[in-house]
């Protein structure tokens, strides 16, 4: 015991684990609560992705065709399912909400059953944020900057 003791205090402080934080989104919450706020679902289905307001549809972005893209297997051979999902479409029209709300920093992304765990990564590092070109002077290099959409992740089933 007395060599175990100090032998798992010091590997305890090299292991580090990152947490995120996720809250589930709130069911009808308090009457106070209920004004008219902006909610922003993004809506992960097996024909592609889907942004609503929780009343309406707003946009939907259909799966890339398999042909358009160079690669859809990852490094090690399998067959990638969330290149298939246009993230970059998605991040551009997140820019445009963000642009119309620069307060809200809360979205609930919403997955259906069987959407493979990456996919649900990829599209949370997409909704949280993204990178712009910003186009130099001329003569200077363009620059990437990174900007931050909405931090705030709830996660839920899809309805």
């Amino acid at each position: 015991m007395v060599v175990l003791v100090p032998f798992l205090l010091i590997t305890a402080v090299f292991s580090r684990m990152t947490i995120l934080e996720l809250s589930l989104p709130s069911g009808a919450g308090s009457p106070t609560s209920q004004k008219q706020q902006l909610s922003i679902e993004v809506i992960v289905r097996q024909k592609g992705i889907e942004i609503g307001n929780g009343k309406q549809v707003l946009a939907r972005f259909p799966l890339l065709k398999e042909n358009t893209l160079a690669t859809v297997v990852d490094d090690q051979g399998v067959r990638d399912v969330s290149k298939l999902y246009d993230l970059k479409l998605l991040s551009q029209f997140l820019i445009n909400i963000k642009g119309k709300y620069p307060n809200k920093t809360d979205a609930t992304v919403l997955m259906e059953a069987d959407i493979e765990y990456r996919v649900l990564i990829n599209v949370m590092d997409a909704v949280r944020a993204t990178f712009v070109r910003q186009q130099g002077a001329e003569g200077e290099a363009d620059v990437l900057q990174q900007v931050v959409l909405f931090p705030d992740i709830s996660i839920g089933d899809a309805p």
